[in-house]
């Protein structure tokens, strides 16, 4: 069902759902089964019109497969996870590289650069699928959504917010892995965003970045901080 506005769903750790003005539905880095914060209710979604996936580690694309096999989707990702993902029998593979363009919907999605390693290890063999990137979301009568995926801070951000204006990010911000709260407030700046939705943060013990922490940085800067727990929607 068409709705007049933006819907931002997280789902625990990296994933997230995207409902378009338009009624389009995105899911992002679908980690749902054995993630520990996602909701049960979400672990089999339906309805989904396309899945986009950031990079080939397993804590973002281990339902990939199943959930396009389930609901037909299709799926927006580099050129070599789509083609593993073929093997698996995904059909509707939209292959794609960092600064190419292409519309679900009323969504224009482009895929930008990130700063991680993107490998997925299958039966004690670690398979490369091409380099980690971002996304960007602009939605035909909605706000332009970033989505950075796994990554560090890096100064192209200001090249994301030159070419797109967003004003709304998804940025990382456990630490370890990807950036900690401190490059988060700093990647605010660079983006030029009034709001950003923490995620990949809390799932295990190791990631120690909090949206709290997030918050007490960029308070000052006039950035409000989207603190959603598993399963909300903020729109």
């Amino acid at each position: 069902m068409a709705s007049s506005t933006l819907g931002m769903t997280w789902l625990g750790h990296g994933t997230c759902l995207f409902r378009s003005p338009g009624g389009k539905q995105l899911l992002v880095d679908p980690w749902l089964k054995t993630n520990p914060s996602c909701p049960p209710a979400w672990h089999q979604p339906t309805g989904i019109d396309a899945v986009l996936i950031t990079h080939g580690h397993s804590d973002h694309i281990e339902d990939a497969a199943a959930v396009a096999r389930a609901t037909n989707a299709d799926v927006l990702a580099n050129f070599e996870i789509i083609g593993w993902l073929a093997k698996k029998g995904v059909k509707n593979g939209r292959p794609m590289n960092k600064g190419g363009t292409q519309a679900v919907g009323d969504v224009r999605v482009t895929m930008v650069d990130a700063l991680h390693s993107s490998s997925y290890e299958e039966n004690g063999v670690n398979h490369y699928l091409g380099e980690a990137g971002g996304f960007v979301l602009r939605f035909d009568a909605g706000p332009t959504v970033y989505f950075a995926g796994d990554t560090a801070a890096f100064g192209d951000m200001r090249l994301i917010a030159d070419l797109y204006q967003p004003q709304i990010a998804c940025l990382p911000i456990g630490d370890l892995f990807t950036m900690g709260p401190e490059q988060a407030a700093f990647a605010c700046d660079m983006l030029r965003v009034k709001q950003v939705l923490p995620v990949h943060w809390g799932t295990f013990p190791a990631l120690t970045g909090t949206p709290d922490a997030l918050r007490a940085l960029v308070a000052s800067k006039g950035v409000q901080v989207l603190d959603l727990k598993p399963g909300e929607t903020a729109q």
